[in-house]
């Protein structure tokens, strides 16, 4: 690094900087190469670091409103990061005022949508084409034996499977709030499946109403025990539920995550009929 850049601190989906997910933020990244952004994401520690520079040729976009962006975990990069996407368009909120941004990632183009409400400001990112898949009944039992979960805390209703909305990511509902409290895992046995399936994270379920879920997410591949607040993994979990027709095609859900960790979060997720795309929002703010 010839200058080194500003990198700010904000969290994602709380208006409480005590809350949600911490995420750094360099706006101005163009001058930085991979080993640079590695260096400052190992450096904060947060779960991923986002970096921005200028958008590629033909994005589109409002000019001054688009990027190319990149996200980086402690240990490595990764395509698709939904926090970090939020905390930077609140920054950018803050500096470029309301409206739309448009953002270039591994995983394809994100719209992204801050608005103002009472003086809070929201981001509402809109993923790329989500999907789901079936896990192997071998791979669902070593995931299960590094948890250290039984197959019969798991919710028969919610059915194991990966989920993608820019990152994959395994889904496994509990049965129970006590069993979802109760996380205490092998990290390299865990680390070592998600490398051979490339999962991002593990998406820890249980549903307490009909669209009210809380989540945990284990992110060992990252360097991160736990992951406070997912964004990424809310817009394919949220896919998977209208794919699977646990929820209506059209439907607005709310996943409580980071309770457990002490840094409470809320993520919207909004499934729009005749849109197979998921809408994930949440608030943010600007960590001292």
């Amino acid at each position: 690094m010839t200058t080194k850049p500003e990198v700010l601190r904000y969290t994602a989906f709380s208006s409480d900087p005590e809350g949600g997910n911490p995420a750094g933020v360099v706006l101005d990244a163009s001058g930085l190469g991979d080993a640079d952004m590695l260096s400052i994401a190992a450096d904060l520690g947060d779960s991923e670091s986002a970096f921005l520079s200028a958008p590629p040729a033909g994005l589109g976009g409002e000019p001054g409103r688009a990027f190319t962006i990149r996200y980086f975990s402690p240990k490595a990069e990764v395509p698709f990061c939904g926090h970090a996407t939020v905390a930077t368009a609140i920054a950018l909120g803050e500096r470029i005022g309301t409206g739309d941004l448009l953002f270039a990632t591994r995983a394809g183009t994100v719209p992204v949508t801050v608005s103002e409400e009472g003086g809070t400001l929201r981001a509402a990112l809109t993923t790329v084409e989500p999907h789901s898949e079936d896990i192997a009944d071998v791979d669902l039992a070593e995931a299960l034996a590094a948890l250290d979960w039984p197959a019969a805390d798991l919710d028969p209703a919610l059915p194991p499977r990966i989920a993608f909305a820019g990152a994959r990511h395994l889904v496994l509902a509990a049965a129970t709030r006590e069993r979802l409290a109760d996380l205490a895992y092998d990290f390299e046995r865990l680390e070592a499946l998600m490398h051979r399936l490339e999962l991002t994270t593990v998406q820890l379920v249980w549903r307490e109403s009909e669209n009210v879920f809380h989540v945990r997410d284990p992110f060992p591949v990252g360097g991160v025990v736990e992951d406070p607040a997912t964004g990424a993994a809310a817009g394919a979990f949220g896919a998977y539920a209208r794919e699977l027709g646990l929820v209506p095609e059209a439907a607005v859900l709310t996943l409580h995550q980071g309770e457990d960790m002490g840094r409470p979060g809320v993520l919207t997720v909004e499934l729009r009929e005749g849109d197979t795309r998921v809408r994930v929002t949440g608030t943010g703010t600007r960590i001292a």
